[in-house]
């Protein structure tokens, strides 16, 4: 119990008779050397962020420095309901991102198991699913331009397989009411996102535990109830509670592959923004603030089920 401070001690003892000034730093506390060490880093993303969800909030409330002044309330956010175009977007925008969500972690975890089972050839596969990480989410919705749209690849061999007279006459796919373009292109780059995650887990000794499950008569459904899906809960959790908050405050995308209405929650905001009457600021801050509380309360979730995840995976593994 003693070997670990007594190795500590003649570490620090050595460190400070070659550098004298490690002396202070060794009694400065770690939790305080922390904080020091990340401050730069969260000065930068709680001023930028910080500031700009504060400015948002204020402008949303009614302050406009640019117009007469008023007093401050929620009218704009009273409004917002009563808009069919948020009311339309609220419901798109949700669709958008529980489907994207839901097929990026089923479609991610089963490349995750595939990739897994192929031996030899894991090390090439595994490079394979990382290819779309480093694209941006425009190369993502470009891609599906090209290939989702009524004049795009796929339209196109449908119609030369004789399953459409015309490239017009296959389905829209793209700006289309459902979204069906912007999830396909979410699925297409957060899939393999969730994929390389769930992998990197299920590398870090899971293997061993299916082994001594299978040494006691555990079947292959087992195994993956007891075993794997404990093991990799937390990290579909993680990967999908990142997924949805992107899907719901993206803008690009559903901007290339979207209508102009109903559009989502960022879309819309950027169009009362871009709004020449500067009374329509607020009204475009109160969708932004909205869409913030919307994605904040997506990570509370997240972190109250965590412990709860953790937890089901031990007693899991531990049967």
């Amino acid at each position: 119990m003693t070997e670990r401070p007594c190795a500590d001690n003649a570490v620090r003892t050595a460190l400070s008779a070659h550098d004298p000034s490690w002396r202070g730093a060794a009694r400065v506390p770690r939790g305080l050397r922390i904080a020091l060490l990340l401050a730069p880093a969260l000065t930068v993303v709680v001023v930028l962020f910080g500031g700009g969800l504060a400015q948002a909030l204020a402008q949303s409330l009614g302050y406009q420095p640019f117009l007469p002044a008023r007093p401050l309330g929620l009218d704009a956010y009273r409004a917002l309901w009563a808009d069919p175009a948020v009311r339309a977007s609220v419901g798109l925008t949700l669709r958008i991102a529980v489907l994207a969500t839901a097929a990026a972690a089923v479609l991610g975890v089963g490349a995750a198991l595939l990739v897994r089972s192929l031996g030899r050839s894991r090390t090439a596969f595994a490079a394979l699913l990382q290819v779309t990480l480093p694209l941006p989410h425009i190369v993502a919705a470009l891609a599906m331009v090209l290939l989702l749209a009524q004049s795009g690849a796929l339209s196109r061999v449908a119609t030369a397989a004789g399953f459409v007279d015309a490239p017009a006459a296959f389905p829209a796919l793209t700006q289309d009411g459902f979204g069906w373009g912007i999830i396909a292109s979410y699925v297409w780059k957060e899939a393999p996102f969730v994929g390389v995650v769930v992998l990197a887990v299920l590398s870090s000794g899971v293997a061993e535990l299916e082994d001594a499950a299978r040494a006691l008569g555990a079947g292959a459904w087992q195994r993956f109830r007891h075993v794997v899906a404990p093991v990799i809960a937390p990290a579909v959790g993680a990967t999908s509670v990142l997924v949805f908050a992107f899907t719901v405050g993206s803008y690009e995308v559903p901007f290339l592959l979207g209508r102009p209405f109903p559009a989502t929650l960022p879309v819309v905001a950027y169009q009362r923004f871009r709004d020449p009457d500067l009374a329509a600021r607020a009204p475009a801050m109160a969708i932004a603030v909205v869409t913030a509380v919307l994605v904040g309360l997506c990570a509370l979730a997240y972190l109250a089920l965590a412990d709860r995840l953790r937890g089901v995976r031990v007693g899991e593994v531990a049967r």
